[in-house]
């Protein structure tokens, strides 16, 4: 039966093409994740190693200027550090943020991995860390260092002045060396200062302190030993590891970050493997139900039910070890790719070879042949349940009147109790997501097992139509199209799956992103919002410039904090009395917001509620500082997405913080937005690099554009399931021509030219392929509103938006890739010879 087999496979190549390209895929998809992740996660536990490999003990303490509670470690604990017996060097090091502005201003790198940290030099003058190319490191108070990709990005030689931002103003200093590292800021992409130590300290943390300790060790000193020796010299909090400890708290990380991302690109892999055993239980359906006479001679000449089975089996087993072959080929080019592309955005990954795991090897050969083998498990157990002697007198097997019954009986239920478990999920709200997920499987199966009853109805519709419009060619197509309702059905369904998630994404992203712009354009007045980079506060001296400006009319910080009262801590932003009102658009419930000025505080409609606080209420309170005071509500005001539930006189936060955490600052401008008041506003900033000053439409990009770009990625890694999904329509069609050989050749002969055979098959193509797309459509417009209502009270001014547009393009697509995958088929049909055909059994 092997035997049987491979020359099955030998003999039908082009029928198994679709299949193979199918279950290829798939593969490639899983095999180059798990090939890309792997080789992500070793480079950077590789780079992890290598950056502690001469670290005996690392102290760290998360110290920070703005937090009094956390002190650093001082010089004086340093120095004896480094005095114990078999410490080699003890290093102190601060870092913080520091963006460079290149020749045109412009900052180099992504904010949020520009560093700024301390040379600190040996008795030899040189910093372990650092591995100079050019100068020296940094000495005095107006010298800096640079990393060498970011001299080179900035066309920086020693010498040169550059402009560096830190939170303060920007100042230039002179470039004294350019340096090598195995920094990770660095090798993510971004920038790299090195100052002097105390310049460094100044600015990150204070005169005399270091955030950090490594300690190495001299030759035979044993790292436990120098940890248990340095852990008693420490503060309470500082946290003390050994260098081996370390990483491998790193690699954890990295391979925990990593697990995200091999999750989701397996999630898409998952779905279009899905698709494909569709494609592939049609096809071997199709080469069955084509090999009846040839099964049922095997039969009569003594082989049994179960050689039958097997034999198709085996068939199935050699095709998906061939495409996983092809398809893991294709995975490590995939893989390769995935990193290339990774250094061509800005992300750079450490040098190393390619990983191939034998979990990845045998989850793709595995997942190859086991999806292949279970998509042919039915076709097989039909064949083999096909009698001798029916067989050989062409008398297929049909489905009976008990087994549709059964199906759609089966269907029905499933697709009524997955619509009930998605409507509970969206009733539930955010805590019915896992609901409406395991709801969507059990409808989406369901309707995949009715789509053979759906297809009769719903191309009945449209079949008066395609009469009207095209004639017989239309008339045939529709009858064609319903001739074998579980073939339509399996063909449909691919498309249908694609189709519903699209749609649902779509509808999902479409309506967050219009209640973001809503949101951002209901509640903003500003012209303009400054904020870091890097994501860290901005300096107060940022805000004293604006205030100066000749252009501003008015401006206002989020000055972020907590306070405590009656033991439950609530989050406030400091504002300017008066011109918050002009920046924010504040809808007051009730009292005024003119009490800011009188130095009372504005509260949240559904804070003071939940809290029982109205105008006049007094509430003890505890600030940040753990100072005590007394607080009045003296208005109540609609909660919006920009501002804190609190709001407080800026004044009396500032004087509970030694660095006021000032995260955005928005103003309004003399005449509004224009070029010339945006120049005016750098200008009063000092054309820091480090700042951003977005106008009303960068501020509904940078809160709507993470949708845009997810619906985008999204859209990309579906592909592979819509490709398979036209794939199966191909593999339909072509099947199709192959069974009514004698059929079209008789249209011929009546009369039916080649040009309207063309287009009954393009036809045909057209209507199977809407009609999965109309079902993904409507599944997935229902699964968008679901998941939408979970969101809904996490989300301001939320409204469910159909985009129309976007499903119009869908369906236009769909009908497109129904004419394309016909043009084989539909070219096979017109050519083949009348007579050839005619005599064709």
């Amino acid at each position: 039966m092997f035997r049987t087999a491979l020359r099955n496979v030998l003999a039908h190549k082009a029928r198994l093409l679709m299949t193979v390209l199918a279950v290829m895929l798939g593969v490639a998809f899983v095999s180059g994740t798990l090939v890309f992740t792997d080789t992500l996660g070793n480079a950077f536990r590789n780079q992890s190693a290598k950056s502690y490999d001469h670290t005996a003990v690392a102290v760290t303490t998360h110290a920070d200027q703005r937090d009094n509670k956390t002190s650093g470690i001082d010089a004086a604990t340093l120095k004896k550090i480094q005095g114990l017996d078999g410490v080699a060097t003890a290093t102190g090091r601060v870092s913080g943020f520091a963006g460079v502005a290149d020749p045109h201003g412009k900052l180099i790198g992504n904010g949020w991995s520009n560093t700024g940290a301390n040379f600190f030099p040996g008795p030899n003058g040189k910093d372990a860390s650092y591995t100079f190319v050019d100068g020296t490191g940094p000495a005095g108070d107006d010298r800096i260092a640079l990393d060498k990709e970011t001299a080179k990005k900035g066309e920086y030689k020693v010498g040169d002045r550059v402009r560096v931002a830190t939170n303060g103003p920007v100042k230039e200093y002179t470039l004294s060396g350019v340096f090598t590292t195995e920094d990770g800021a660095v090798n993510a992409g971004g920038s790299l200062v090195l100052f002097d130590t105390p310049v460094a300290q100044q600015l990150y943390l204070r005169p005399g302190w270091f955030q950090d300790v490594t300690v190495t060790a001299a030759a035979g000193a044993s790292d436990r030993k120098l940890l248990d020796a340095v852990e008693p010299l420490l503060p309470k909090d500082a946290n003390a590891q050994t260098g081996k400890a370390l990483a491998d708290d790193q690699a954890k990380q990295i391979e925990s970050s990593l697990s995200n991302l091999n999750t989701m690109l397996l999630a898409f892999a998952a779905i279009a493997l899905f698709v494909g055993i569709f494609l592939i239980a049609n096809t071997f359906t199709m080469l069955v139900a084509q090999r009846t006479k040839e099964l049922a001679l095997m039969r009569a000449v003594g082989a049994s039910r179960r050689q039958v089975k097997r034999s198709v089996l085996l068939e199935a087993a050699v095709v998906g070890a061939l495409a996983s072959v092809i398809g893991f080929l294709l995975g490590l080019g995939l893989a390769t790719g995935l990193r290339s592309a990774m250094s061509l955005i800005g992300g750079k990954i450490p040098a190393g070879p390619l990983v191939i795991s034998p979990v990845a090897v045998g989850a793709a050969f595995g997942v190859g042949i086991l999806i292949t083998v279970l998509a042919a498990w039915l076709p097989a157990r039909r064949a083999a349940k096909i009698a001798p002697v029916a067989a050989m007198s062409s008398v297929h097997a049909v489905a009976t009147t008990k087994s549709l019954v059964v199906r759609n009986s089966i269907g029905g239920v499933l697709t009524l109790l997955g619509a009930a478990g998605i409507l509970a999920g969206a009733a539930t709200g955010s805590d019915g997501r896992t609901m409406i997920g395991i709801g969507a499987f059990v409808a989406l199966i369901g309707v995949i097992v009715l789509i053979p009853l759906l297809s009769r109805p719903v191309i009945a519709l449209v079949r008066p139509l395609l009469l009207k419009l095209f004639g017989v060619s239309g008339k045939l197509a529709a009858q064609n199209a319903v001739r074998n309702p579980r073939r339509t059905g399996a063909t449909a369904s691919a498309l249908a799956i694609g189709l519903t998630l699209v749609t649902g994404i779509s509808v999902l992203g479409v309506t967050l992103g219009q209640a973001v712009d809503r949101m951002t354009t209901d509640n903003i007045k500003a012209d303009y919002m400054i904020s870091m980079a890097s994501g860290d506060s901005l300096d107060k001296s940022a805000l004293t410039a604006l205030e100066k400006s000749d252009v501003v009319v008015a401006v206002s910080p989020q000055q972020a904090a907590t306070i405590k009262v009656k033991g439950t801590y609530h989050s406030v932003s400091g504002v300017t009395p008066g011109d918050v009102q002009k920046v924010f658009s504040v809808k007051t419930v009730s009292g005024s917001l003119d009490s800011l000025g009188d130095g009372e505080i504005a509260v949240g409609d559904k804070t003071a509620k939940s809290n029982g606080w109205k105008p006049g209420t007094s509430l003890p309170v505890t600030y940040d500082d753990d100072k005590k005071g007394t607080l009045t509500v003296g208005a109540v005001y609609e909660e919006n997405g920009f501002l804190s539930p609190v709001l407080m006189p800026r004044n009396i936060l500032t004087a509970h913080q030694s660095h006021p955490d000032i995260r955005e600052i928005w103003l309004k401008t003399d005449g509004g937005a224009s070029k010339a008041n945006e120049q005016a506003v750098v200008d009063a900033l000092g054309d820091n690099p480090a700042m951003s000053v977005m106008d009303r439409q960068d501020i509904r990009d940078r809160f709507g554009g993470f949708i845009s770009m997810a619906l985008n990625i999204m859209y990309g890694l579906l592909a592979m399931a819509l490709i398979i999904a036209v794939l199966g329509v191909i593999n339909t069609l072509a099947m199709s021509v192959f069974e009514r050989q004698q059929e079209i050749g008789m249209l011929r002969a009546i009369g039916l030219d080649r040009r309207r055979v063309k287009r009954m098959i393009r036809l045909e193509a057209v209507v199977i392929s809407v009609f999965g797309a109309v079902i993904g459509v409507a599944l997935g417009t229902f699964l968008g509103w679901a998941v939408g209502r979970t969101l809904a009270s996490d989300i301001p001014d939320y409204a469910l938006v159909i985009p129309w547009d976007r499903i119009a393009v869908f369906l236009v697509l769909a009908a497109l890739v129904g004419v394309l995958a016909s043009l084989w088929p539909a070219r096979s049909a017109a050519k083949l010879n009348m007579l050839t055909a005619i005599k064709t059994e």
